[in-house]
This record gives structure tokens, sequence and C-alpha cells, in this order.
């Protein structure tokens, strides 16, 4: 057990902090298969059990609820036990996860899919989430938004591996009585087990003290940023911490009611066959990582509040024109307009750990944004559910397939708008919440 301490994690002289982002990928690939659940959502309506879109998709959300709240509730547990032992943690709940929910297919229990992937697999992720967030800006305190954004682009290009590979394993394994749906969730357990233990065995922690060779703390620091440092039981008592809360639930409810039903959402929209709208699903997932990388890189240097203004102002308008795409029958503009909405989808994620930062410096930095994720939980019921029922209720009213989507984009922009106001109230954080003396971080 010495070697999952954290003590066992600390980095020895010499030890290069380009190392560290790997391991993060590593396991942020794997848990980002969520994204690509999407594939299944079909296959599993025709494994005999009868099942709706509806009632699979709630596995989706169950499990992004449950990586918001397991975010929260073991956030502190994260800071103490150091990322080794939380890596592994998620392995194992993801992974085993994906083994329980092998067998509700198997079984055709629907529950056996909402415990395992949703509940048990939610857990693994909310784990393996936060836990190379606050390492990886501990390691690159020059560049704390370039760090995020290699922290969590491996979660966003999760399904650009997860979704051609669940598409194969699907085809490999589909027999006469089987839509092969359990034998891929067996095949991905074990090979995404192996990524995540080789993250977990390779990531490091710095020394305390350390820091980068010639970078000293600014002593004049740009405006909403702090070298002074916040505990978490303090922070989410102030404001600042609120209306973040509120910028990243608007920001992650609007894309990600897209990013769930993107391949039966392009086939519905235009008729495309459903190996094109996986295609298109895996195309999103290169997008909502590379803007992972770039949107929050950006924000070092016109500052995330800024940044956070973009991602409202022009996500409104392009949800508002996806409408018009269907009208004009035009999948190129479609593709492209989805495409820039999930970047900045993805780089609302990979930004908001360096706002945290900016609010509240860098002790217990993961632990505060494990309670901030709290959003993603409300905003994966929120996003999915209205997508997923509203465009059914219009398939099933005599709309047709292709204005099905059209009422939920208006109201994404809406809730955009919402996420503007409550960025544009944040200011810094009063001194009177600031430790008195910084611990080291």
């Amino acid at each position: 057990m010495s070697f999952l301490s954290r003590e066992a994690t600390v980095a020895q002289p010499g030890f290069s902090r380009w190392l560290v982002p790997p391991a993060a990928v590593a396991v942020h690939m794997c848990i980002g298969q969520v994204y690509a659940f999407n594939v299944f959502n079909v296959p599993l309506t025709q494994a005999g059990a009868g099942w709706t879109i509806p009632q699979v998709g709630w596995i989706y959300s169950i499990a992004l609820f449950m990586l918001g709240i397991s975010a929260a509730v073991f956030g502190k547990w994260v800071e103490r036990s150091g990322p080794r032992k939380t890596m592994l943690a998620s392995c194992f709940c993801f992974c085993g996860g994906l083994l329980i929910s092998a067998l509700g297919v198997k079984l055709k229990l629907l529950w056996l899919l909402y415990l395992g992937y949703g509940f048990t697999g939610g857990i693994g992720l909310g784990l393996g989430y936060i836990s190379p967030v606050s390492t990886l800006m501990k390691w690159f305190p020059d560049r704390p938004g370039m760090a995020t954004g290699m922290a969590i682009m491996g979660f966003g290009g999760g399904a650009m591996i997860g979704a051609p590979l669940g598409v194969k394993l699907m085809e490999h394994f589909k027999t006469s009585p089987s839509v092969g749906v359990a034998e891929a969730f067996m095949m991905m357990a074990g090979l995404y087990a192996v990524s995540m233990l080789f993250g977990a065995f390779i990531v490091r922690v710095p020394a305390p003290g350390w820091k980068p060779d010639g970078w000293e703390p600014k002593e004049h620091i740009k405006p909403m940023t702090t070298n002074a440092n916040v505990s978490v039981d303090v922070a989410w008592k102030t404001p600042q911490f609120w209306f973040l809360w509120i910028v990243l639930c608007m920001n992650v409810s609007a894309g990600i009611g897209i990013l769930g039903q993107a391949s039966k959402m392009c086939t519905d929209m235009f008729g495309v066959s459903v190996a094109v709208g996986g295609g298109f699903a895996g195309l999103l997932s290169i997008f909502n990582m590379g803007g992972r990388f770039v949107w929050s890189s950006t924000s070092d240097i016109i500052g995330r509040k800024a940044v956070y203004c973009i991602y409202f102002i022009l996500g409104a308008a392009l949800y508002c024109l996806i409408p018009y795409t269907q009208k004009l029958g035009n999948e190129t503009l479609f593709v492209i307009v989805t495409a820039i909405i999930i970047s900045m989808y993805g780089g609302g994620f990979a930004t908001i750990p360096a706002y945290l930062r900016d609010m509240f410096g860098t002790y217990q930095v993961g632990a505060i944004h494990g309670r901030l994720i709290t959003a993603w939980s409300i905003a994966a019921l929120v996003g999915p559910s209205l997508v997923n029922y509203v465009s059914t209720a219009n398939i099933e009213s005599g709309m047709p397939k292709t204005q099905a989507y059209n009422s939920t984009m208006y109201f994404m922009a809406c809730l955009l708008i919402v996420g503007l106001i409550a960025n544009l109230l944040v200011r810094p954080v009063d001194a009177k919440y600031h430790l008195a003396e910084n611990p080291k971080a």
C-alpha cells in the first residue's frame, strides 16, 4: 500500500514534469469514452428487452451525474491520497462498471446498466477526472490554463477512440441472438484497464516548494488573479464559487445534449447512415479535445473571464443557427457550427480549473474543482433529458425527424445567456476569505 501513498509519488530531483501529461491523458482518454456512449443507444434498444431511447439515455445521464457527485464527495480524499491511489480507484470503478453493464445486457436487466455504467462507472469518472487536474497545475504554475487543457483534453478525446472502437467491437461480436454490446463492454473494460494502470504507475507530484527553473511568482499579478489561497470549506461559501457554478452548469447543459445524441441527431436531421452518424460523433470528439487545449491556453493570454464571454456570446449565436442549417439541408455548415460549439464546450471544462486557481489559489484547488463540477451533475440531467424527451415527443406527435431538435437549440441559446450574466458578475475574492498563511500547495 505504501506504493500507492502520496508520499511514494513525490518526484525525485531530475524528474521531467512533461511525463505527467501522458499519465493524465492515459486515464482521461479512457473515462472520456462516456462521450461515445451514444453509439450504444440504438443497439441497446435492439437487444431484445424492449428498452427505449429515453430509458437507455438515463445510463449516460446517471454516469455524468455521479461524476460530479463523486468528485465533490471525494475531493478532499483525492488531495490527501494523491493521484496514483485515486487513478487506481478510478480504474476499478470505471472498468468494473463496464463489466456489470455487460452482465446487465446479457440478463436484459436495465437496472444493472444503471448500477454498472451509471452509478459505479460514474464514480470512476469523477475520481479519474479530478485526480490529475490539481497535480498538473502544481507542475505548471507558469501556465495553468495550458496545464488544465492538457489534463482534460484527453477526456474530450475519449470518443475519438471510444466511438469507432465500440462500433467495431459490436460488429465483430454481433451474432443472430446478440447485438454485440455485452461483449464490447467486456473487451473495452480490459483495454481501458491497461491504459489507466499505466497512467497510475508513471504519475508523480512535485516536491514541496518545487517550481520550474527560472520561474518566480509575480508580485504584481493580473486582475482577477491572486497569489493567496482559500480552503475548500470556505471557497464554496463565496459568491464567486456559485457564479462559476452557474457558468459551468449553463455551458455544459447546452453542449452535453448534442454530445449525448450526436450520432442519432445527425441521422435524424439529415438522413445519413448510422456509420456516418458515428463518424460525426468521432469528429466532434476531436474538436471537443482540441478546444480544451486551444481555448484554455488562450485564456492564459486574454484571461478566463474574457474567454468565457466568447463561449457564451458566440455559442448562443451558433445554437440559433443550427435550425437554419437543417432548413437549408447543408450538412457541411451543420458540422462546422456544431464543431465550433463543441470546441467551446470542451474549452469551458478545461478553463474552469484555471479560473478556480485564479480565484482561490492552488491550495485544495482539486477539492474546490470537485465541488464545482456538481454543476456537471445537474447539467447531465438537464441537457440530455431535454434533447431526448423533447425530440422523442416531437417525433411521436407527427413532427418530421429532421425538425424534431430545432426547438431545443433555441433553449440552449437561452441557457448560454444566463451563463454570460453569471460570468460578468464574477469579481476577485474578498481578502477576508484568504488563509492567513499560504500553505505549501
